[in-house]
């Protein structure tokens, strides 16, 4: 499990432990930019099909979790800075559309098969972070995103991993 058990969120039926996550986008598609101009710095995040990354954002990913946000498949890859979870995972509506390109048609809305979260805005860092100087940092030395063969759209980073990148996203 990611995140730090120091930190809670409470509410009516529990208290669970703030989460960080890496979340992977290509900027051309959509940049941290994009989410800055987004109305009320706030878009859903959807077209995710690996069943992996869905179940994430399904079962583990809450609101008040960080959001680490990557832009991949950039040159170079890089950390653009920080967005928070505002709701929690619920079907993603592409996912009905014939029209779509993440249509999914075995999904069904009693049986949905796809999930998103809404995210916020937080800061976009100082300077970006690439993908090779992140390699450098020995905090970060376990990050999934550095494992060989890591794909993943959506991962877990720990709360040391998390404060790791911030401290170095916020220097100029």
């Amino acid at each position: 499990m990611a995140g730090s058990r120091n930190a809670l969120r409470c509410d009516k039926l529990s208290v669970m432990p703030v989460r960080y996550w890496l979340f992977k986008t290509e900027p051309s598609t959509f940049s941290i930019d994009h989410l800055a101009r987004a109305p009320n710095q706030t878009t859903f995040w959807n077209g995710v099909r690996n069943y992996q990354a869905r179940n994430l954002l399904r079962d583990q990913i809450h609101a008040g979790d960080g959001v680490i946000f990557y832009h991949s498949s950039a040159d170079p890859p890089t950390v653009a800075g920080l967005a928070e979870v505002t709701r929690d995972g619920y079907p993603d509506a592409t996912q009905f559309d014939p029209r779509s390109e993440y249509h999914d048609p075995d999904a069904t809305p009693d049986q949905p098969r796809w999930f998103m979260v809404d995210i916020r805005f937080k800061e976009k860092f100082a300077r970006p972070l690439p993908l090779s100087e992140l390699r450098t940092i020995s905090a970060l030395a376990d990050m999934v995103l550095l494992q060989r063969g890591s794909r993943l759209s959506v991962q877990p980073v720990t709360a040391s991993e998390w404060k790791a990148i911030v401290a170095r996203g916020r220097r100029a």
